[in-house]
């Protein structure tokens, strides 16, 4: 019990030591990694963001940030799909933890975004502070 205890310890503090380092990598004056509170009070001052959602069609039809365009980061033609965005305008980029839109993000800037909002945590830290 005790070494599914430790196993457990190590694994998660291996996942914060990836992630930190992913982070330093992805996020820089042009890209920022938001909270959800940032994220509302961005697209609040910030009302031409373009709003991506790189989860499944059948996540996203289970709720979706306000104006969120799907785009799965799963599809073939996500390349494609995203090129109806505008690229001087910002993008706020999520899907539902943190880990699929990070991969968005790095797809983005291959293709020329060059301002990049993303909302850590996902959509998962989105809901529960915007419940009414």
């Amino acid at each position: 019990m005790i070494w599914a205890f430790v196993i457990l310890i190590v694994l998660i503090a291996g996942w914060y030591a990836f992630e930190g380092s992913w982070d330093r990598s992805l996020f820089n004056d042009a890209c920022h990694n938001l909270s959800a509170k940032e994220a509302r009070d961005w697209l609040r001052e910030h009302p031409e963001t373009q709003v991506l959602d790189v989860r499944s069609k059948r996540e996203f039809d289970r709720g979706a940030l306000p104006r969120a365009v799907n785009v799965s980061i799963g599809d073939t033609e996500f390349e494609g799909k995203v090129s109806i965005l505008d690229l001087g305008k910002p993008v706020l980029v999520y899907c539902a933890g943190g880990y699929r839109s990070r991969k968005a993000v790095e797809r983005l800037k291959k293709l020329g975004f060059r301002n990049i909002q993303h909302l850590h945590r996902g959509y998962l830290s989105w809901k529960p502070d915007t419940r009414s």
